[in-house]
């Protein structure tokens, strides 16, 4: 996969270290699934390569890794679908979509592409996910944050992975229950490799 950062950034650090990015990894605790270093995802193709890392802003790791001392007390893991999206990535992904409630306009904004958002779910502890509303990147009203036919296991996990994201320091938005962006996302918009 080739990397062109100048398509879309005038400038770009030359990788993931020097554009001030960590790698979150299982030997911190979580479960890593990133569904874009495959094919299993809304697009049907890889976006990333097969080896990419789980890349976030150090402000960022700090407040899921919070979150997930929270989970490790239920006897959970937080499952990390999603973190650092590269600006062309987020393109390609615009590009096919089009539908801002699902994919942010990379052109006004996109906090994955800064390092800032991550998307995630909750693992018991023998890896297996627990029940949510919808299965990643399940663009439909179900996915929604209010919507009102969940069952009452998948609207309660629902309800405690919010809380304790939102008491890391993630705040929510309304058409993903997976999509938690940090709070403070002073972050510069990227397009570096995700490995």
């Amino acid at each position: 996969m080739g990397w062109v950062s100048g398509k879309y950034l005038t400038s770009a650090p030359a990788n993931y270290k020097d554009a001030g990015l960590v790698e979150l990894s299982e030997k911190d605790g979580f479960v890593i699934d990133l569904k874009y270093a495959t094919k299993k995802n809304f697009m049907g193709y890889a976006l990333y390569p097969k080896d990419s890392k789980a890349l976030v802003a150090k402000s960022t790791a700090a407040k899921l890794k919070t979150a997930n001392q929270l989970a490790n007390k239920k006897g959970c893991k937080i499952k990390i679908w999603d973190v650092y999206r590269p600006l062309s990535v987020q393109w390609e992904m615009y590009n096919k979509i089009q539908n801002h409630n699902y994919v942010a306009n990379p052109a006004l904004d996109s906090n994955h592409s800064k390092g800032v958002s991550v998307d995630v779910t909750l693992v018991d502890s023998k890896g297996k996910e627990l029940k949510m509303p919808t299965k990643f990147d399940s663009f439909s009203a179900k996915a929604g944050r209010y919507y009102k036919g969940n069952s009452k296991t998948a609207q309660k996990n629902m309800d405690y992975l919010t809380k304790i994201m939102t008491q890391s320091g993630f705040k929510t938005i309304n058409s993903e229950w997976w999509h938690y962006n940090d709070l403070s996302n002073e972050h510069p918009t990227l397009d570096v490799p995700t490995k």
